[in-house]
């Protein structure tokens, strides 16, 4: 019995990196479909027998006019954008107003401000309070305003971009 081997352990194989992705992404894709399809009415249920069916000659009655108050406004895709420079407050709400001139009257809906340099945050915040002191009419006291920071910029400036609503109030 000296000549006999202990058995081999065969290793069991573990699923690859790429199998292990790719068994996710079906189980996922499964779930996403089932999700979808709860949602849907089904295709099969009988229509109500107590509602007639609207005939082809009847004309629908127009749908009324919506007015100022009615429903959500909507806001442009595209940004005005326009840059300020400098510390001192009366002259950044003077720069504010300047550069909003060509759009008076219209209101914003809200305002992403870029500060320039480490502490370009800090002065977004600062440009962004000033807002409402340049422009009350376009920019509300407490509109949604963002402060971000460009380190590509000096600092002391900002840049901001206006997105205004589609339809005044």
């Amino acid at each position: 019995m000296s000549g006999a081997r202990p058995p081999v352990r065969r290793r069991r194989r573990r699923l690859g990196l790429a199998a292990l992705a790719g068994w996710l992404f079906a189980d996922l894709l499964l779930v996403l479909a089932l999700v979808s399809m709860s949602g849907q009415p089904d295709p099969l249920a009988a229509a109500d027998p107590a509602v007639p069916e609207e005939s082809a000659t009847e004309s629908p009655e127009p749908e009324p006019e919506p007015t100022e108050d009615e429903g959500p406004r909507g806001v442009e895709r595209d940004p005005v954008e326009f840059g300020v420079s400098g510390g001192d407050a009366g002259e950044l709400v003077e720069q504010l107003a300047a550069a909003t001139e060509r759009w008076a009257g219209r209101e914003a809906a809200f305002v992403l401000t870029f500060g320039g340099g480490q502490g370009g945050t800090r002065y977004a915040g600062e440009v962004n309070a000033l807002l409402h002191r340049a422009r009350p009419d376009m920019f509300a006291e407490g509109i949604t305003r963002e402060d971000f920071h460009d380190l590509g910029e000096p600092g002391n400036t900002a840049r901001l971009w206006v997105y205004f609503y589609t339809a005044p109030r």
